[in-house]
């Protein structure tokens, strides 16, 4: 597909594209009033008949006023549960047969929504918006972002643009059906991502570009270092468990075999050490090979 490059042009063709698109978007929102202030203007004059939902998640500013402002429908946690909360109480409150999802933080552009709808509607299941250069946050974000793609992309045998992106447009009723398998945290959008490949559903990438958030971030870095290896596991044990813990299974085995080769050769006895290596490579390949058949029940109905 050409993307156009001409905003104007873009945006009257969107309106036909939507007519015949039923069409909600979902905003996960936590202390985002002066994001909100900014980007439902935008949506409102851009998707005048779209329904909007803001799911305040426990937030302690003024969201709740300004999103009374606009013709929006808004849906509030008591207190904070998360990101990928929020997510799911907007997905089960839509009623638009496609949702788009987009951050509060002004990180999202309403502009680029009708490019997403437009690629859905070639057939696709899932068009997510991959920003390019220049649209992290900062170097080790990017760089983080970086490996979860290589990952991701050799697991699932397929190029993966942007793993984490939280800009997606989506057909509801596909979406809804992994709504149990969705952490209420911020690793949301890699859940989805690997549930839809796995169900053997399309998934597109539309470039886009993410401008500088509004407010003050709610991610920290040590946090965001667990999480990364969190999402590496997860990622392994969502799509093909097998083909995560085999290669370690693998390298437990050519150790343990090593070893035992050099004490033989050098003691003329097999060792404690060797045991443990070769009966944990044993070990790893069983787990990873029950856990592909738990993958297998887990998506039994969605693919």
């Amino acid at each position: 597909m050409t993307i156009k490059s001409n905003s104007d042009l873009l945006q009257g063709n969107a309106a036909v594209e939507l007519a015949a698109t039923s069409l909600s978007v979902v905003i996960p929102a936590r202390n985002e009033a002066a994001g909100l202030r900014t980007i439902l203007p935008k949506i409102a004059e851009l998707l005048g008949n779209a329904e909007v939902i803001v799911v305040d998640d426990g937030s302690s500013d003024d969201s709740a006023a300004v999103c009374a402002e606009f013709r929006v429908k808004m849906l509030r946690h008591q207190y904070p549960m998360g990101n990928g909360a929020a997510i799911k109480s907007g997905a089960r409150a839509a009623t638009g047969d496609v949702i788009v999802f987009m951050d509060a933080d002004g990180q999202h552009r309403p502009e680029d929504i009708p490019r997403l709808v437009e690629e859905l509607n070639q057939g696709y299941d899932m068009v997510v918006g991959a920003r390019g250069k220049g649209s992290q946050a900062n170097v080790h974000r990017g760089v983080a972002n970086k490996l979860y793609n290589k990952l991701a992309s050799w697991m699932v045998d397929q190029e993966i643009a942007d793993l984490t992106s939280g800009f997606r447009a989506v057909r509801a009723d596909k979406f809804r059906q992994f709504l149990y398998l969705l952490p209420n945290g911020f690793s949301y959008p890699t859940t989805i991502t690997m549930s839809f490949f796995r169900a053997g559903y399309a998934v597109a990438y539309v470039p886009i570009h993410a401008p500088k958030r509004i407010g003050t971030s709610h991610m920290r870095l040590a946090r965001d270092g667990i999480r990364f290896l969190l999402i590496i596991f997860k990622i392994g044990t969502l799509y093909s468990p097998l083909k995560l813990f085999f290669p370690i299974s693998m390298a437990f085995l050519a150790t343990g075999l090593g070893y035992y080769a050099y004490t033989f050769f050098a003691f003329h006895r097999f060792t404690n050490m060797s045991a443990l290596l070769l009966i944990t490579a044993i070990l790893v390949f069983l787990i990873g090979l029950i856990s592909e058949q738990i993958t297998l029940l887990l998506y039994k109905d969605g693919g």
